[in-house]
């Protein structure tokens, strides 16, 4: 059975891959402040400061994969992978890191492929190109790169706000010319296990297969819970009346027809009424 080590399993994502990596792999995670549902001898308090105590940990465990989802300070998750990818480079463990649409944020004028130089204006788009390119030079093709898009779930923080907007009646700020990509934690964890199991490599683009603005997301929730659009505060993204995309696309064929999403089923699903066929 392998062992998967999750960095950061704590988190919304880290929950999701939990219970779908629960059954069939030797699982083994991090945390910084609150517990996972692990067992206590599998899981490990772990601060991206905590370099010797990462080592420490890698060699113990001698994990076959490991995930990484972890939060932090830019300058310390960039010394804290170096640090990780070097331990690694001594065995032969693959790594998944987690990265992020802002890797094009430098340029909203169409949706981004995974054979698409990123390139970015932020700092986070730019820290995460960073981290992409170092682990890339370390480890070479025992690294993947899985991009994603904001993610949601029934837990999720984004979820809250649209219920705490709801019952208090707070109005939501969004765009209506900014076309997204949205994913649910539960169908980025079984798709981020078939692409382990499939040991599949390179870069990944997760996120809804069709297309649909910032604007038109919430006014469908909106609309499904019954409450009124007027909460939505729109606005022109660059003020500007013309299309902007903020959007992974992606050019492979190796992921299952059935682990592709629409924006109708994440909405469905965090309405309760669609099934993840778990």
């Amino acid at each position: 059975m392998q062992k998967v080590l999750i960095l950061g399993a704590s988190g919304l994502v880290g929950k999701a891959l939990i219970d779908e990596f629960k059954n069939g792999f030797d699982l083994y995670g991090t945390y910084s402040s609150s517990f996972t549902s692990l067992s206590n001898d599998k899981q490990y308090k772990l601060d991206v400061q905590q370099i010797d105590e990462l080592k420490e940990m890698i060699r113990s465990i001698k994990p076959d994969i490991v995930i990484s989802c972890l939060r932090g300070e830019f300058d310390q998750q960039y010394t804290f992978h170096k640090e990780l990818a070097m331990e690694l480079a001594h065995n032969n463990s693959r790594m998944y890191y987690f990265s992020t649409t802002n890797v094009f944020d430098g340029d909203f004028s169409r949706p981004h492929f995974e054979t698409d130089i990123p390139i970015s204006e932020s700092d986070y788009g730019k820290f995460k190109i960073e981290c992409e390119n170092m682990l890339r030079e370390i480890l070479n093709e025992r690294v993947m790169i899985v991009r994603i898009p904001a993610i949601w779930g029934k837990n999720s923080p984004r979820w809250n706000t649209i219920k705490d907007s709801i019952e208090n009646n707070k109005e939501i700020d969004v765009y209506g010319n900014l076309v997204c990509n949205h994913l649910l934690d539960v169908s980025l964890a079984k798709q981020l296990r078939f692409i382990i199991e499939k040991e599949l490599k390179g870069i990944f683009h997760l996120g809804s297969a069709d297309l649909m603005t910032q604007g038109q997301f919430y006014e469908q929730i909106l609309s499904e819970l019954g409450s009124e659009k007027s909460l939505l505060r729109d606005h022109l993204y660059q003020d500007h009346d013309a299309t902007y995309y903020f959007q992974l696309s992606s050019n492979r064929d190796d992921l299952a027809g059935a682990l592709q999403y629409t924006n109708d089923e994440i909405i469905s699903f965090l309405l309760g009424n669609y099934s993840t066929n778990e």
